[in-house]
């Protein structure tokens, strides 16, 4: 059995951007209760506390102390503790690493085309450790958000020319329209072998759920390293493992 359970966030646990269910909400209590639980996104930590902590239900402290959150890939870590969110570490990328970031994806962004006039909140954010191109914005409806890139193929040409732009700097996929630029080495594999160092639990006996954990998805790097993985296809799906799960820990 696990010692902890891992999922990623959009998709997994909610639907893209969303708050969880009341449902998840409890479902997470309840393994929390059993094992650690950890949350890691390329999403920045403010995702983590509309789209989870603030819905969790009612919970005693030590149970809250056993979620960790890791957003943008683990370049940040975070712990919940009785005066709320507390910083574990925070990795931030240079100011010129951002400069530098930010000009290459809107410069290739416009040049392929993929710079759109009418979006759902600005395309560029920067989240400290990570600058991320949302083409729709981070507000963008689901139905938007998938009708823009089915095949990937837009994301795909914009990380490479992005990744010729800055050689020093990871260029990856991100969510359903979004491309993500960190230090080099960063991905969610980076963060569930930091959370291992931090917890003092080895990878083999980690549980990794999500939903993209096909070759060209941002949840494959956790597979590819080792740790016993879980695929879903939304946040149904993981609840209904989950139900099935929790009763054997």
């Amino acid at each position: 059995m696990p010692r902890l359970v891992a999922f990623d966030l959009d998709d997994t646990l909610a639907p893209s951007k969303a708050a969880i269910d009341p449902r998840m909400g409890d479902l997470l209590v309840a393994l929390a209760e059993r094992v650690d639980v950890a949350i890691i996104s390329g999403g920045q930590l403010q995702q983590f506390r509309t789209q989870v902590v603030d819905r969790l239900p009612e919970a005693a402290a030590s149970t809250l102390s056993r979620i960790h959150l890791l957003p943008t890939c683990g370049t940040q870590y975070y712990r919940i503790g009785a005066d709320g969110v507390s910083t574990v570490y925070a990795h931030a990328l240079t100011d010129t690493e951002k400069t530098a970031a930010l000009t290459a994806v809107e410069e290739e962004a416009r040049r392929l085309g993929l710079w759109e006039s009418e979006t759902w909140g600005p395309i560029l954010e920067d989240r400290g450790s990570q600058i991320t191109f949302s083409a729709l914005g981070q507000q963008a409806p689901i139905d938007a958000k998938t009708a823009w890139d089915p095949t990937g193929a837009k994301k795909s040409a914009l990380r490479e020319a992005v990744a010729a732009r800055v050689p020093e700097l990871e260029v990856r996929s991100g969510g359903s329209t979004s491309v993500d630029i960190t230090h080099r080495g960063i991905d969610k594999a980076y963060g569930m072998q930091q959370l291992a160092e931090a917890t003092g639990i080895p990878l083999e006996e980690m549980l990794f759920v999500g939903d993209r954990l096909d070759p060209d998805g941002n949840d494959y790097p956790v597979l590819a390293l080792g740790v016993p993985c879980q695929a879903v296809e939304g946040w149904e799906d993981t609840a209904m493992f989950l139900e099935g799960l929790i009763p054997t820990l």
